[in-house]
């Protein structure tokens, strides 16, 4: 699944990737394999153990923070990151308010640089439901049928300012 979610992340040209719900750190180990050695990798869990966790990788491109995805411009700002390349979630959409799924995805779009990438890999179909209206339509979808349970992974491009 790592490998489906580095693809669609298109790392070559990024230099400020953020990870939305990093968890125990698996996906974001794979991230910082794959990025430029002049990227910066912002991992954003709201529970601090998971911060915790992901704070141990020894690598100086990271930065772990434990607050909310909702918050995104603002932690960005106070690690003093410019509008992400790319932000990758694994946050899962399915199972929290509307107001907030939106809330969130609003504020990646506008986290995001021009040309920008939000990639999002869930059980659910939800996060389509949420993001298509805030950003259009899916550049890219695919299933990831030998995870288990099975996933589908998207990708959306940042919409031109006034698009």
């Amino acid at each position: 699944m790592e490998r489906k979610i580095i693809e669609f992340s298109e790392l070559d040209d990024a230099r400020v990737v953020v990870e939305l719900g990093p968890g125990t750190g698996g996906t974001t180990r794979a991230l910082l394999l794959a990025m430029r050695p002049d990227a910066r990798l912002l991992a954003i869990d709201l529970d601090p153990r998971f911060t915790e966790i992901v704070a141990a990788i020894d690598d100086p491109r990271l930065i772990a923070h434990t607050g909310s995805a909702a918050d995104l411009g603002a932690i960005l700002k106070q690690h003093g990151l410019p509008a992400a390349d790319v932000v990758i979630s694994g946050i899962p959409f399915s199972t929290m308010p509307f107001e907030i799924g939106s809330g969130i995805l609003e504020g990646v779009r506008d986290s995001l640089s021009a040309d920008g990438r939000f990639v999002a890999y869930q059980f659910r179909a939800e996060v389509a439901r949420l993001a298509d209206p805030v950003f259009g339509d899916s550049s890219r979808a695919a299933p990831v049928p030998l995870n288990i349970p099975p996933m589908r992974i998207w990708q959306w491009i940042k919409p031109p300012v006034g698009g």
